[in-house]
């Protein structure tokens, strides 16, 4: 029994456990799980920065369609929705998300960081489309089960949702035009 379990015996009102939680050193802190959260979203950058190294004059190179975005447009993006679902996995770890919410936060990262080299990599349009949509179900199935746990945390990944459903209509256009 840890120092922390003695003490809410001694002191069973929720104040005083709560307040033994925090003054003790705690082994899932806050700021170190938000660390965690953002790291797991680098590492997902950072793979599908492996496969896109050339990804702006391939891109360039294939027939996009007429309202496709300049691959300059990508970068800026990503990098603002990769602190959105960071901040969102957080928020809903704060409030008590479940083992199994979190398996589905990390699944939908390993969907997220799986695209770039079906698409860039091996050049597997339709696949990558396939891909997508699985992306997608699972972002939506993260943000109905968030809403339960934490609205900010739901809504902070509509940006995501909304950017993969373009992202997905852009790869289904290029896969029918090359």
């Amino acid at each position: 029994m840890g120092l922390a379990d003695r003490g809410a015996r001694r002191c069973p009102r929720p104040v005083c456990r709560e307040f033994l939680m925090t003054a003790l050193p705690l082994r899932h802190h806050p700021v170190r799980v938000l660390l965690v959260f953002l790291a797991a979203v680098v590492v997902t950058a950072a793979v599908g920065s492996l496969f896109s190294v050339s990804a702006g004059a391939e891109y360039l190179a294939l027939r996009r369609p007429s309202w496709a975005p300049p691959a300059s447009l990508f970068g800026p993006v990503w990098t603002v929705l990769y602190g959105l679902i960071a901040l969102s996995g957080w928020l809903a770890w704060r409030r008590g998300a479940t083992k199994a919410e979190l398996r589905l936060f990390g699944v939908q990262l390993v969907l997220n960081a799986a695209w770039t080299p079906l698409f860039f990599g091996l050049g597997w349009y339709e696949a990558a489309f396939a891909e997508i949509v699985v992306l997608w179900l699972s972002i939506v199935s993260l943000v109905v089960v968030f809403w339960w746990r934490s609205k900010a945390a739901a809504l902070l990944l509509v940006p995501y949702l909304a950017w993969v459903s373009f992202a997905g209509a852009l790869n289904i256009s290029i896969a029918t035009l090359n």
